[in-house]
């Protein structure tokens, strides 16, 4: 057996006794992937960049005003502000004022973000930056600051992750203090268990931003302190949080409780679900993951998001849906869910080694996230993918909302999500520009993967090693991949069938430059939006979903669509006898007008 590599501690601390279970698939440190040029390193050192130049008194300051400290500099705006002007009235969502909405929400999300941009490029500023907010975050630590707070355990529950990632991937030692006074002071603020919302509101409130509270999602970085090695009380507290009765008991035994729950919540909260088991060790929580993962996807757009009509997650019917086209603009919380799905899917990935998994994460990265209009200096964030019927992209009205939080950490975590190890074996989950170092036996090895992939159908690895090694790459092979995809080995063809939808293994000894390629069969095809409505379809080529133009024909023809004809890099064309329109993937959409799915001619009624 030989050890691709080996995680070590923060700052050579040791870790606690570890988790009761351990992945079969295991993630490369953030150092030892690198992304190459590529819209995913646009979108990681944009973040970087931005968060990096926005000031420490502005990123603190609704932390001190709200505990009655002197708060020099510029307010954030929006929903960040310490401010009295929020206000919402169940009955009328369109009357309310976000401004104020959760002061100081997504201040552990850009640390979390910080941090990770810190452990792969090893930039000493980042660091730099990332201990001066937890030193000064720390000495605003007070119980004002939760009291009359209207969403305490989603606010702490980012706050733990921004600590937790200063404290094992930037070194911050004085994060686990700090972690341990903020849970002090926190405490009595937060519910004794995880409450859902129906019995948040059968409890006294004064306001209803108060009943979407989220302490269903805590466990998750509660669970990753304790195995940071900040405390026991952590396992503990992430216990305490687990929401087994109306959650995870009923996903577990393949009944799904999700209609109307919020979605990324409900979503993140899956990955609570995969803590639980690797830390307890009880299968009820993969299976509740793995189900729960399984009922959002059967509701899912063809580019992989879901939870339209107000981020809500629908009925196991086949209407909700097609409806939604025509009912919403809110069609799928882009950085968030994109986030809180690469989450589980690189999870359920890593424990079951299926590249199911992987070729969804393949389909939201280039369908959904990479299409996000990029946050701008004065906090205007893409929020919503629109998928109607007559669709654009838009900012969120307000200044800094949760998508701004998630987005620098699934932009950090692209490269760790490209490649996995076990043992002897390196997984290439993603096909992106990047390279992977990693020490096999005695030997360094990298392998350098170069792509345009999905705009060109094809993708190369090059193994550089410092003598000859001897190791198993296995590469996903993506389900809807056809049967003229070919693996050449130093331009000679793989001996063994390729079967779509599994990882096709390359056992051999590797000499230094030899080279893999790829060619992916990309035929087109159209997936309609359930079996109950086939007449309604979009078209996909590899795991792109090409998206008509506007205008274009309300209906059309499936040879019609079947016939795209490719006419520049993110262009395709297709040819009606009203005429020809275009098509490009989301990802190339700039304010032009689109839609995600075509109406077919068809013999049956169209709804």
């Amino acid at each position: 057996m030989m050890l691709l590599c080996r995680p070590a501690s923060a700052a050579g601390r040791a870790l606690p006794a570890g988790p009761a279970l351990q992945p079969a698939l295991h993630r490369f440190s953030y150092q030892q992937v690198q992304l190459g040029d590529s819209r995913l390193l646009e979108q990681l050192v944009h973040n970087r960049s931005l968060f990096m130049s926005i000031s420490d008194d502005k990123l603190l300051k609704p932390f001190r005003v709200r505990a009655r400290q002197p708060a020099p500099g510029e307010d954030m705006g929006g929903w960040y502000d310490a401010s009295d002007d929020f206000h919402i009235d169940a009955r009328d969502y369109g009357s309310a004022n976000w401004h104020g909405y959760i002061p100081g929400h997504s201040f552990g999300q850009y640390l979390s973000g910080l941090s990770r941009c810190y452990a792969a490029s090893g930039d000493a500023a980042i660091q730099r930056k990332v201990a001066d907010l937890v030193r000064k975050y720390a000495a605003t630590i007070h119980p004002l600051f939760f009291a009359g707070y209207p969403l305490p355990a989603y606010t702490y529950d980012k706050l733990v992750i921004g600590l937790v990632d200063a404290y094992q991937y930037a070194g911050v030692a004085l994060a686990k203090p700090t972690l341990d006074h903020l849970t002090d002071i926190v405490m009595p603020f937060l519910p004794e268990k995880a409450l859902t919302r129906d019995e948040r509101r059968a409890r006294p409130y004064t306001q209803e931003a108060e009943i979407w509270d989220e302490p269903y999602t805590l466990p998750e970085h509660l669970f990753l302190a304790w195995q940071a090695g900040m405390g026991e009380r952590y396992r503990h507290l992430a216990a305490r949080y687990l929401q087994d009765q109306a959650l995870f008991d009923p996903l577990a035994s393949g009944h799904s409780p999700l209609q109307g729950k919020h979605a990324y919540s409900h979503v993140n909260a899956l990955n609570s679900a995969i803590q639980a088991y690797l830390v307890q060790g009880d299968r009820k929580y993969l299976d509740a993951a793995r189900n729960g993962f399984a009922f959002v996807q059967a509701q899912s757009y063809a580019t992989g998001g879901w939870g339209p009509n107000e981020e809500l997650l629908a009925a196991d019917d086949t209407e909700t849906l097609p409806a939604s086209l025509d009912a919403t603009h809110r069609s799928f919380e882009t950085p968030c869910g994109a986030y809180g799905h690469f989450k589980i899917a690189r999870s359920l990935l890593q424990i079951t080694k299926s590249s199911h998994y992987g070729d969804s994460m393949d389909r939201v990265l280039y369908n959904t996230i990479l299409g996000a209009k990029p946050t701008e200096a004065d906090g205007r964030t893409f929020y919503y993918a629109d998928y109607a019927h007559v669709a654009r992209k838009v900012f969120r009205g307000e200044a800094w909302p949760c998508c701004s939080g998630t987005f620098i950490q699934l932009a950090a975590d692209y490269a760790i999500s490209a490649y996995l190890y076990e043992e002897d074996m390196l997984y290439v989950n993603l096909y992106v520009p990047s390279s992977v170092r990693m020490r096999v036996a005695a030997h360094e090895v990298s392998v350098q993967q170069s792509t345009t992939y999905p705009l060109s159908p094809a993708s190369s690895l090059t193994v550089h090693a410092s003598a000859p090694t001897r190791f198993t790459m296995q590469l996903r092979m993506p389900a809807w991949a056809g049967p003229g995809t070919r693996v050449l080995v130093n331009g000679q063809p793989l001996e063994r069938a390729i079967s779509p939808g599994a990882f096709v293994p390359l056992d051999r000894t590797w000499q230094p430059g030899d080279r893999v390629d790829i060619t992916f069969d990309m035929a087109p095809r159209l997936e309609p939006i359930n079996p109950a409505h086939p007449e309604v379809a979009a078209l996909l080529v590899g795991p792109l979903v090409l998206l008509p133009l506007l205008p274009a024909p309300e209906r059309m023809r499936r040879e019609e669509l079947l016939n795209v004809q490719r006419v520049a890099q993110s262009t395709w064309q297709v040819a009606t006898a009203s005429g020809p329109f275009q098509l490009k993937p989301f990802m190339a959409i700039g304010d032009e007008s689109y839609r995600l799915y075509s109406r077919l001619h068809t013999d049956r009624p169209l709804a």
